[in-house]
């Protein structure tokens, strides 16, 4: 979700850099929500309000057998209708080496990454290699596509990073916001990430989520597959003040809109909350906040100054994370929600 979002400033400075271009995006099945809302949403609508068309391909299954039949004919399905739209270019925002191979088989004759990217060997499936020298992740993206040739000069909107993702489900979210008795004010805590050494305490997030229970804002704890059981231990310890739940993409985006506060570490939910302009509080511990921080709208980025940058998938919560206290986190919320600036 995160290299995604992080992406979608760059597409949009794309599009004005290449206004009359058809733009078609790669995507994960799973995140496909992320750039239109339902499967037959119109091109450049509130639906689908960034790119021409989106490209399905689902390599967590093909990677688990890549001989099986069925496989076979969804990977060859899915290069097929890349390889027809005759792309002139192609452009690797991820850095990784399945991206690079995506770019590669798409038959597109310019293939751009970056000079140095996430997974070296990516570097070798580029026609063009970019230099960047931004820190951050977005910056680095946006460096990429203004050192492309034959761009028009054409300048972003601020607010634009706001009205790159589509509309969420909005009418299902009046009706759940209902049924979960939850009112406005409320955050949005999120315990879960990538990988466990990114993960603050649970017993911290019920503490906070008592606390701000008493001060009038119930919690709602998202989680994803998997964290049910990180979700669910929150709300049966915050004294009735945090509401567990479960969302697809579309309903996270809708509920994120309407939430006065994100609270969560260094993982897709804070990205998208950032993306929304919606005020956060970040939690890193081994990742760098200089690199994937929240970015375009207002924060607190809490970290120890003991964490050091890894990207080792530790499944204890990293030592300088742990260093970070309630009466911290506690502290920047109350900030933000007394409308008081950053």
């Amino acid at each position: 979700m995160g290299d995604i979002i992080h992406a979608m400033p760059a597409v949009l400075l794309l599009r004005t850099y290449f206004p009359n271009c058809q733009i078609g995006w790669v995507v994960e099945s799973r995140w496909s929500e992320l750039l239109r809302s339902h499967p037959d949403a119109k091109p450049l609508s509130p639906e689908q309000p960034l790119v021409d068309f989106v490209h399905l391909v689902d390599t967590r299954k093909w990677r688990k057998n890549l001989l099986a039949g069925e496989n076979r004919k969804d990977m060859l399905a899915a290069l097929r209708e890349v390889r027809d739209m005759k792309y002139d270019m192609a452009i690797d925002f991820q850095g990784a080496l399945k991206s690079a191979a995506v770019a590669k088989l798409s038959g597109a004759p310019v293939r751009c990454g970056f000079a140095k990217p996430w997974e070296k060997p990516a570097s070798l499936l580029y026609t063009c290699k970019i230099d960047v020298d931004a820190a951050h992740v977005v910056d680095r993206n946006l460096q990429l596509v203004r050192a492309l040739p034959q761009r028009s000069q054409l300048a972003l909107n601020e607010d634009s990073f706001r009205l790159l993702l589509p509309l969420g489900d909005e009418k299902w979210l009046t009706q759940k916001l209902h049924e979960l008795k939850l009112v406005h004010p409320f955050a949005i805590l999120n315990p879960g990430a990538g990988w466990g050494a990114k993960q603050w305490p649970v017993a911290r997030y019920a503490e906070l989520a008592r606390v701000l229970g008493k001060d009038g804002v119930h919690s709602l704890v998202n989680f994803g597959p998997g964290e049910e059981e990180l979700a669910r231990t929150i709300e049966e310890q915050s004294d009735g003040y945090a509401i567990a739940a479960q969302f697809t993409i579309s309903q996270l985006i809708a509920v994120t809109r309407r939430a006065s506060l994100f609270i969560g570490g260094d993982t897709g939910p804070l990205h998208l909350a950032a993306a929304l302009k919606v005020p956060v509080v970040a939690l890193f511990g081994p990742t760098d906040p200089a690199r994937t921080g929240a970015y375009g709208t207002r924060s607190v980025v809490l970290r120890d100054p003991s964490s050091i940058t890894s990207h080792k998938r530790n499944r204890e919560t990293e030592a300088g994370l742990m260093n970070i206290t309630s009466d911290q986190v506690i502290a920047a919320a109350r900030q933000f929600l007394s409308g008081a600036p950053a």
